[in-house]
């Protein structure tokens, strides 16, 4: 979750370290750091905060050193202090890294350790892992047995150390001995290298490369480069040399700027008009009234005969899933569930023959959906991913899938990623209908009806004014309902976490029905209820939901279709979408809600790009 960045070349590092970090920073953003190394020593600059403050740190200091490593930190050991920032060294000195991950056996290791003499001067699990590679790296049958193994005792103990620690990492190692060498590893937190002309970065972000390179290698689990003055290899950390292929960055630096938008989030939302398109650009085939998915394409005709479809992901992503659950049942009639990723791996499931599993994430980095997709492998189920960033870990992890190619999300809270997910599955719920019982005419009108989306997205982001005075007068609420029906429900519990998420402000998300099961305790003069209240075959139950919410003094805002004269009656705050048919009313409802969160948060004057307590891609459990 955190960003790291590393640079060994011909250029100044510092200058390449702080612009990288700034464009890794959504990925942490509580402490940063950078190292040089100086003259065998390791000259650290750490501050709690922002970027920004680290730049304010180092002043107007001009280093020509051109070595270093880097690191913005969302914290998960210790509290964001200077002291616990990265990067970290040994106590010998001599070892210097920064981190990306969770060490889980850290405790047991520290204990030990100190046992041997060293000693810590912060809470973290990752200076666990530098006096880890200090302690084998000055012991004094190193040299020979680093020797034998046809490498350098730098090498070496880092390999020892990466065999004892069990959990995640994505690391950026320097030693002080070694002046012209960076080593980089990774387990289960992502590592790329980007190999320039006489240069190389290593981050956890293809954002903190792009502008100086568009080749890279991404590096799989238990797996080390190391970069010598021109030349890098990789190998296991157990020394066996591995072949990479060197790869091509998918997007470019003008697709991460924010090119006028005064917020990532911002500019995201806009660009969902054009995300979509190329979301479905060359799949749809409407003269054969069929999806080609390529990343499927091998496994289409198992996948109309599957019993059952298990989808797994995390927040935004596991609300993508519940509406692929409606979708699958209701055009493919193939039973579906959905799944939280971060506790399927801990229910003991139970996966039958004729089950597959469907892997939902942006990033393709997220560890819970990752260990989920272990779990299901282990029990013998073929797992599908459908993710956004290409190479990414559950991209290659997974036994095939379908990238979303949106561009990449900038934004903590995601929103094209979502409807590309939504989107995505829609396509495949029609294609297994279609090859099911979903006859060529129903088929052919709701995809016709999808390459019409991106025009309703752009007319519904026409809103964007009258949806900001609906929240200027609502955000003194401190707590709000979103609620909807069938496929509408998950659209209100996306709304309700987009809202939490940038906000701060408290919302419940909930099917409409279940409200007078309980929650309708909740409602007090003048709380905000949100109802996603669009033209569905639930329609006249919702209405009567309005009902029950404004007898109690609640103040309603309404989602509902244009051309819909009824509906007014019933709401305090009416904002009217394009219609469109009941299976694809997610892609259009959601902007609204979208909308509605950045426009609160906007007003509340908060960070809407970096939220407190969040990151944007979850890679620790």
């Amino acid at each position: 979750m955190c960003g790291i960045v590393a640079y060994i070349g011909e250029k100044e590092a510092q200058p390449i370290l702080l612009e990288g970090l700034k464009r890794l920073e959504y990925r942490g953003y509580d402490s940063a750091g950078v190292s040089l190394l100086v003259s065998k020593s390791f000259r650290i600059r750490k501050t709690t905060g922002r970027i920004t403050a680290l730049e304010a740190e180092i002043g107007k200091e001009t280093r020509h050193e051109s070595l270093g490593i880097g690191h913005t930190r969302w914290a998960t050991h210790g509290k964001p202090t200077t002291a616990n920032a990265h990067p970290h060294t040994d106590c010998s000195g001599k070892i210097c890294l920064v981190h990306n991950g969770i060490i889980e056996n850290y405790a047991t290791l520290k204990k030990w350790l100190e046992s041997k003499g060293c000693t810590f001067a912060s809470e973290t699990d990752t200076e666990v892992i530098a006096n880890l590679i200090g302690y084998f790296y000055s012991s004094e049958n190193g040299d020979g047995d680093a020797e034998r193994e046809g490498i350098n005792k730098f090498e070496w103990a880092v390999q020892q150390a990466l065999r004892e620690l069990v959990g995640t990492y994505g690391l950026a190692i320097l030693c002080s001995d070694f002046p012209d060498m960076l080593i980089g590893a990774k387990k289960g937190s992502p590592l790329i290298l980007g190999v320039g002309e006489n240069e190389y970065i290593v981050a956890s972000d293809a954002a903190a490369i792009v502008e100086h390179t568009t080749q890279a290698i991404y590096l799989s689990d238990n797996e080390i480069v190391t970069i010598k003055g021109n030349t890098f290899r990789t190998k296991t950390i157990d020394n066996i040399t591995v072949s990479k292929k060197l790869s091509e960055l998918e997007f470019s630096l003008g697709e991460i700027a924010l090119e006028g938008y005064e917020h990532y989030m911002q500019k995201e939302i806009a660009e969902q008009v054009d995300a979509l398109s190329t979301c479905m650009n060359g799949r749809i085939d409407l003269a054969g009234s069929r999806v080609v998915l390529g990343g499927l394409s091998n496994y289409l005709r198992d996948l109309a005969r599957v019993k059952r479809i298990i989808l797994t992901g995390c927040g935004t992503a596991w609300h993508a899933g519940l509406i692929g659950e409606y979708l699958f049942e209701q055009l493919a009639r193939i039973p579906a569930e959905v799944e939280y990723a971060s506790e399927f791996r801990y229910r003991n499931p139970i996966i039958e023959d004729g089950t597959i599993v469907i892997a939902i994430s942006q990033s393709g980095e997220t560890a819970d959906t990752l260990a989920a997709i272990e779990q299901a492998k282990d029990r013998g189920a073929p797992v599908f991913g459908l993710v956004n960033v290409v190479g990414s870990t559950i991209a290659r992890t997974t036994d095939a899938g379908v990238y979303l190619r949106v561009g990449p999300e900038i934004g903590v809270a995601s929103t094209k990623a979502f409807t590309a997910q939504v989107t995505v599955l829609t396509m495949l719920a029609i294609e297994l209908g279609r090859r099911r019982h979903l006859s060529q005419s129903d088929a052919h009108g709701l995809l016709e009806d999808m390459l019409n989306l991106p025009e309703k997205i752009a007319k519904a982001l026409k809103l964007s004014e009258e949806i900001k005075r609906i929240a200027k007068a609502n955000i003194d609420q401190p707590n709000w309902l979103f609620l909807g029906r069938g496929l509408n429900y998950p659209v209100g519990l996306e709304g309700a976490l987009k809202l939490k998420e940038i906000s701060y402000i408290h919302a419940e998300g909930l099917p409409a029905a279940e409200m007078k099961h309980g929650p309708i305790a909740l409602i007090s003069e003048g709380m905000p209820a949100v109802f996603v209240a669009t033209q569905s075959s639930n329609y006249d139950k919702i209405i009567g939901n309005i009902e029950e919410v404004r007898a109690r003094g609640g103040r309603t805002i309404v989602i509902a279709s244009e051309g819909d004269e009824q509906i007014a009656d019933y709401a305090d705050h009416l904002i009217k979408v394009p219609e469109v048919r009941e299976p694809l009313q997610p892609v259009v409802n959601v902007i609204p809600l979208q909308l509605l969160a950045y426009h609160a948060a906007v007003l509340k004057d908060y960070d809407v790009d970096k939220p407190r307590n969040l990151a944007k891609s979850v890679t620790v459990e």
